[in-house]
């Protein structure tokens, strides 16, 4: 045992840096794999807490007044209500920060089902008519807090923010779907508004029969009373939404970091092999057995991947809750949930045991080498120059040049391998880019991702004259496009989507048409993947929604990318939804913007314009949402440099190895140390260009695939995918290739200047 830990000890002395490269590798793959399983943990488990101790409705539905909803308390699988509340839209502003919310009237008391949890202040009370209590999402949005006043843009009423409460309902979104706002019934008046619905909870016997009890309550109710419906799916797949999908960003990418490095580390150990050939045979000489020296190798690699593992553990542990951001707020939160300690535990140990069973496998190699060692084939003298070589030598490129291209593509050799392992970080590297320029792409080309509209205009007491009026005065608005959007019930009626007319058939809107073409005639229409799927009907069918009890049927005659809604929506223009309701008003209007307009600058000269009478929000698109994805994208992008440093570390010594038998011959026909030199680093050189061009080549492709699979399960669809531009790639190669040169530099000068009696017993 003493002298295997001389041995190893002695070894790992030799290689510091391959060992400080692969415990840093096994540092960021362990990371990126906890923050994942955090992230998976967090996505779900606050909400489904909220659903649970809140007692959640399973189904919410929006109903106009003059309906009767209490009549579903007595419907098969129906277990209770919640409500029915009455409800009144407004716009309200806290700090500059306008949101469109819905008056929900509210007892004294929480209701017993779909309670809000509130997490600051109090509920409402007779002594405060004017107080309300905001729904968490909604309170973030506006900066408010318990004690904050709530004005009425254009009046001089204002609400008082008596509580913060969590709801499991769908969350705000900005110009997508109002926020909730608990309120006494005198409250209405208070925020200029009336009580013009109803909404109502319905808590279920079977969660899994939601479709089956939606399409009751509106057959029941009457489609044309219902205007909206969510079901407790919805508000699960929207709380999960972006967290989720960083989550799985973080797990594939570790996952493919585990698999490189750990093939970086069999590369690792099977060229070590090579080079302690004659090291071995000493040791089986000496009355090693096979399972001694395998363990020589298993233990020196399984201690550096449990200290990488350890250190990992210790640092999510102690500061993953400090990350800014989502990240640090996941890491908090799972730290919180019931079993996280044997995750912490399970994922360093898988990641130990998966590197430990590559570094057994070549290990295991190692036992084999037999007493006597013998001249492996692969260092066997390369033989004659090619064709393509010797013509190469006869042009006059220098020799060191054409020697080190011979001996990174000679048959025989372990080129191949190395060129593999080498190839996967810079796949991922080239993953990881495509991803960075996804994202830039929707602020960069805003148009081409379905957010070509910098600003959404909703007007409070001002007709469409002098709405118009107002934005033609601006010089920075390109153009004005006049929209409406209603919620629409589904064929089969278990569901809502959002039915949009935007433009005209004049002055149509800029769709970001990806499939199909435009929508140009009667009763034509665009999808997003989102309701195509939802439907289950493809480009060129035709589909009948129901939008306040009118049948609305529409022939989907193109695919558009919709980042709002999760692609649940079918655009068509403002002039087909006329055609059923003639007297049809916009009661918006989408603003394109000049190149280079500030679209808050805009927004605040507009609204001052208006005298507070215009609210305006800001285009959003998920490219703001997952803003956080850059800088996981970039601490992976590390991870895998550490991993090709690793892989680089053994091409280089392969390299070296391979040149043992040919420095004889280079130093007898004159070649220099630096002659001698520049063979080896142009060998290494030109392997890893191989590996780098091999791995830009599949990674792009990959990438696309990657990229446009999960943007189909989020409802964007096939067509968001962008691969790094041509320089960009050619940058990352030549930084792989030049890095390359410069690390093998230094070891292939020690190895040029190395004794004639040093090479003659190596290779002999």
């Amino acid at each position: 045992m003493r002298a295997t830990l001389r041995w190893a000890h002695s070894d790992l002395r030799t290689h510091r840096g391959q060992a400080l490269f692969i415990v840093g590798a096994t540092v960021g793959v362990v990371t990126a794999l906890l923050l994942a399983a955090a992230l998976f943990g967090y996505a779900t488990n606050p909400w489904q807490r909220i659903f649970t101790e809140s007692r959640g409705a399973h189904v919410w539905m929006h109903t106009a007044a003059s309906a009767d909803p209490g009549r579903l308390a007595s419907q098969d699988g129906v277990d209770a209500l919640s409500g029915p509340y009455r409800t009144a839209f407004a716009t309200v502003e806290s700090g500059g920060v306008r949101a469109g919310v819905e008056l929900r009237a509210a007892g004294e008391e929480p209701p017993g089902t779909g309670r809000p949890l509130l997490t600051a202040g109090r509920w409402l009370t007779a002594a405060e008519p004017d107080g309300v209590v905001l729904e968490n999402s909604l309170a973030r949005a506006l900066w408010a807090e318990p004690g904050d006043r709530l004005t009425v843009p254009g009046s001089d009423r204002a609400l008082t923010v008596v509580g913060v409460a969590d709801s499991a309902e769908p969350r705000y979104r900005p110009g997508e779907r109002r926020g909730t706002v608990w309120a006494l019934p005198a409250a209405a008046k208070h925020a200029g508004g009336t009580w013009s619905g109803q909404v109502t909870g319905l808590l279920l016997v079977e969660p899994d029969d939601t479709d089956y009890a939606i399409q009751r309550a509106v057959t029941v109710l009457g489609a044309g009373n219902v205007t909206d419906v969510s079901s407790w799916q919805q508000a699960r797949g929207e709380a999960e939404g972006d967290t989720r999908l960083l989550g799985q960003v973080l797990a594939l990418f570790g996952l493919g970091a585990l698999i490189a490095a750990a093939l970086a580390v069999f590369g690792a150990i099977s060229t070590r092999v090579r080079g302690h050939l004659r090291d071995i045979s000493v040791l089986k000489a000496v009355g090693f057995t096979p399972r001694q020296v395998t363990r020589v190798f298993v233990v020196q690699h399984l201690a550096l991947a449990l200290l990488g593992a350890l250190i990992a553990t210790v640092l999510t542990r102690s500061f993953g809750a400090g990350i800014p951001g989502r990240l640090g707020e996941a890491v908090h939160v799972w730290q919180g949930l019931p079993g996280h300690r044997a995750i912490l535990l399970a994922v360093p140990a898988g990641v130990v045991l998966f590197i430990g069973a590559a570094t057994s496998l070549a290990g295991w190699r190692a036992g084999r080498v037999p007493p006597v060692p013998a001249l492996p084939p692969e260092t066997a003298p390369s033989g004659r120059l090619s064709r393509t070589t010797r013509r190469a030598l006869g042009l006059g490129v220098p020799p060191a040049l054409v020697l080190g291209w011979h001996r990174a593509l000679v048959p025989g050799t372990r080129t191949p391998a190395t060129i593999v392992r080498l190839a996967l970080p810079l796949l991922l590297i080239t993953v990881a880019l495509s991803a960075w320029t996804t994202l830039g792409r929707f602020d960069s080309e805003p148009e081409r991702m379905g957010t070509a509209a910098a600003l959404t205009v909703r007007a409070d007491g001002l007709g469409e004259r002098e709405i118009s009026a107002l934005l033609e005065a601006d010089d920075r608005v390109v153009a004005a496009h006049p929209g409406v959007e209603v919620a629409a019930l589904v064929p089969g009626q278990t569901g809502t989507i959002a039915l949009r007319g935007l433009g005209t058939r004049n002055e149509p809107y800029p769709f970001a048409v990806v499939e199909g073409r435009p929508a140009a005639g009667p009763d034509e229409a665009l999808a997003g993947q989102g309701l195509l799927d939802l439907l289950g009907v493809r480009v060129g069918d035709w589909v009948r929604v129901t939008a306040g009890g009118q049948p609305q049927i529409l022939h989907i005659v193109g695919r558009a990318i919709e980042p709002e809604n999760s692609g649940r929506v079918i655009s068509t223009s403002l002039d087909t939804l006329r055609q059923n309701d003639p007297g049809l008003t916009p009661s918006m209007h989408l603003l394109r913007l000049e190149p280079g307009a500030d679209p808050a600058e805009v927004r605040a000269d507009l609204t001052a314009a208006s005298g507070g009478r215009l609210d305006i929000q800001e285009a959003t698109s998920p490219g703001d949402r997952l803003s956080p994805v850059l800088g996981v994208v970039a601490g992976l992008v590390a991870v895998l440099a550490l991993i090709g440093l690793i892989e680089l570390s053994t091409a280089i010594g392969g390299s070296i190895l391979a040149g043992e038998r040919d420095l004889l011959a280079l130093k007898a026909i004159g070649f220099s140390p630096g002659q001698i030199t520049a063979v080896t680093v142009t060998a290494v050189g030109c392997t890893t260009l191989f590996a780098a061009i091999t791995g830009a080549v599949l990674g792009v492709p990959l990438a696309h695939a990657l990229i446009d699979a999960e943007a189909r399960r989020i409802g964007l669809g096939s067509g968001v995918a962008q691969a790094p531009a041509l320089p960009h790639l050619a940058l990352l190669v030549a930084a792989a290739v030049l890095g390359a040169a410069l690390l093998s530099v230094l070891p292939a000068a020690r190895a040029a200047r190395r004794r004639l009696a040093d090479t003659i017993s190596a290779v002999g």
